[in-house]
């Protein structure tokens, strides 16, 4: 085991890969079992549904409390310590092998300002292996667990980011167009991200974001006043406005927007192929002032 983000020379990602592996094998990691059907969306965003083959893991499930799987978190998971206050450890129920979570090693609540830390700590990961970073800020913007977690899915040299990759690059370009928008495209801030990153400089287009979009900001504000989602490129940086978690039996997180949908058996596959994707994006974002 590791002790720091620099002493891995191989890479995280091959890492997580290799960790996978033993975890597979011990029993920690479950993958979920999915079936995969490709949509088409507007403009250049598609969608990857995938079906759940069988029941939902535990966190999925509506009823009942749910213990902080990261206090303690499994070893068995841990590829490496983050500076002094994270740990980077495998999604124990993955799509993707290679999934990892940035966990903060005391409790950070989820719905919580991400703080200096938090960011140099995202920084620090991103320097070895970089991908879709994704973050959900509570139960109605998708979150499993309320212990703080940033999320990462490693994409190598080549490999598309997201299906709707290209559809936040153009609303990168047309961020500053005066034009009609849909509730959608209403709900979504946007900004670009330097090409050198760092801690300070995130946390400073984080905190902009959510000021633009009326979530407050942590000089006035105990939490953030409304439920987010954040997807962080190489390029840019997301937050999308939210106004409920599930609607006709999606559970949408920052993936749906990203173009990943997961389908269960709750899940209204007749009204999604009547009305699109898109539609059930629309009704799960909030686009007042």
């Amino acid at each position: 085991m590791t002790n720091s983000v620099a002493m891995v020379a191989e890479g995280l990602h091959k890492l997580a890969l290799q960790h996978s592996q033993e975890a597979l094998e011990n029993g920690a990691l479950r993958p979920l079992s999915t079936d995969i059907e490709t949509w088409a969306g507007s403009g250049d965003g598609g969608f990857e549904i995938r079906h759940l083959v069988g029941a939902p893991p535990r966190h999925l499930r509506e009823a009942g409390p749910k213990p902080n799987p990261f206090r303690p978190w499994d070893q068995r998971l841990e590829l490496t310590r983050v500076g002094n206050e994270h740990v980077l450890i495998l999604n124990k129920y993955p799509v993707q092998l290679g999934h990892m979570l940035l966990i903060s090693q005391s409790w950070q609540p989820q719905v919580g300002w991400l703080s200096l830390l938090d960011w140099t700590a995202v920084c620090q990961v991103n320097r070895d292996t970089g991908g879709l970073w994704f973050f959900n800020s509570g139960p109605q913007a998708g979150a499993s667990q309320p212990h703080r977690h940033l999320q990462l899915l490693p994409r190598t040299k080549g490999v598309r980011l997201c299906p709707r990759e290209e559809w936040f690059q153009q609303h990168l370009l047309n961020a500053t167009c005066s034009r009609p928008m849909d509730s959608l495209e209403r709900s979504i801030k946007i900004k670009p991200l330097p090409v050198t990153w760092s801690g300070s400089a995130l946390l400073e287009i984080y905190l902009d974001l959510c000021q633009q979009s009326g979530l407050g900001s942590p000089q006035r504000d105990e939490k953030p006043l409304h439920p987010y989602n954040l997807l962080i490129s190489t390029r840019w940086m997301t937050l999308v406005k939210r106004s409920c978690d599930e609607v006709h039996g999606y559970s949408v997180n920052a993936l749906g927007f990203a173009g990943y949908l997961l389908s269960t058996e709750r899940s209204n596959r007749t009204w999604l192929a009547a009305h699109s994707p898109e539609a059930l994006l629309m009704k799960v974002v909030a686009t007042d002032p």
